[in-house]
């Protein structure tokens, strides 16, 4: 595969994906973020908690 070939199927994937726009329709940015958050805040106080040397 040439690399002229491999960047024209490159170029027609990605105008193809802005038809689409690339969201579900259930995925909620508020939801997903905060969820994130939780878990990140979960991480953080077990880390803490295994770290009490200091």
């Amino acid at each position: 595969m040439s690399l002229h070939l491999a960047a024209a199927q490159l170029v027609t994937l990605a105008a193809e994906g802005g038809e689409h726009g690339g969201n579900h329709n259930s995925l909620n940015p508020a939801v997903t973020g905060g969820g994130a958050l939780i878990i990140l805040l979960l991480l953080l106080w077990i880390t803490t908690r295994f770290n009490r040397d200091r």
